[in-house]
């Protein structure tokens, strides 16, 4: 396993567990915002640019919920 799949191993990890905690606070959603913003990031690198585009539109949507549960 390289370098890049440990990445992408790692992004999509902290979004399932920031998605399955977001009910216990805010922070959570932010933690999910940014996990999607990583695989976004894994997506392009590997050159899956259509899964790098959807995790973007996912991390810009979680945002949104986040400033809006204020």
């Amino acid at each position: 396993m390289n370098r890049l799949n440990l990445f992408g191993l790692f992004a999509v990890t902290a979004m399932l567990f920031c998605y399955a905690l977001e009910e216990r606070g805010r922070g959570f959603i932010l933690g999910f915002a940014a996990a999607c913003a990583l695989g976004s990031i894994y997506g392009f690198l590997q050159g899956a640019w259509p899964f790098g585009l959807v995790e973007a539109v996912w991390a810009v949507v979680a945002v949104r919920r986040w400033w809006l549960k204020a």
